[in-house]
């Protein structure tokens, strides 16, 4: 399994959006080094063992055995709801189970979004949705949407990548 580090999930001041793909000891060596050029950082045990800490399962096809989780939702303020995304996966950081999502706008449907959001298997999914910072992502997420979104769950049983 790939892993990755991704400077979008750790709090930071310099908002840096540099994303770090790999076999795990190459992500480490790389982002220790990025870690001092960019953020003034000290390489040392500590900054090491808090990138091991940040890194996760890197993305990769979807295949049979996987869950994949369609979530649609209407909201006239959809800037709100990306920054609460944007809140979600920085506050959830290295404990997201989720390994991709893609967002799309409705074309036919006015204000309506549909989200799907990939999971390595249903368990993995739990894990995500019994999450104290997945609850509490849900209650503002209800904040902002004109009523309660839909959510269809799927396991995946075919997936075809070129």
């Amino acid at each position: 399994m790939r892993r990755m580090l991704d400077c979008r999930e750790v709090p930071s001041d310099s908002g840096c959006t540099l994303t770090l793909t790999g076999e795990e000891d190459e992500v480490l060596e790389a982002g220790a080094a990025h870690a001092v050029a960019v953020h003034g950082h000290t390489d040392g045990p500590e900054l090491r063992e808090g990138l091991r800490g940040a890194l996760r399962d890197a993305p990769q096809a979807t295949g049979a055995g996987a869950f994949v989780q369609l979530i649609e939702f209407r909201t006239q303020a959809y800037d709100e709801m990306d920054a609460l995304i944007d809140g979600w996966m920085a506050e959830i950081g290295g404990d997201r189970t989720a390994r991709w999502m893609v967002m799309g706008r409705d074309r036919d449907r006015a204000d309506t979004y549909v989200e799907v959001v990939e999971f390595p298997s249903v368990e993995a999914a739990q894990r995500n949705s019994d999450s104290p910072v997945t609850s509490a992502f849900a209650g503002k997420m209800q904040g902002v949407c004109d009523g309660p979104p839909t959510f269809r769950n799927l396991d995946v049983v075919r997936a075809e990548t070129p």
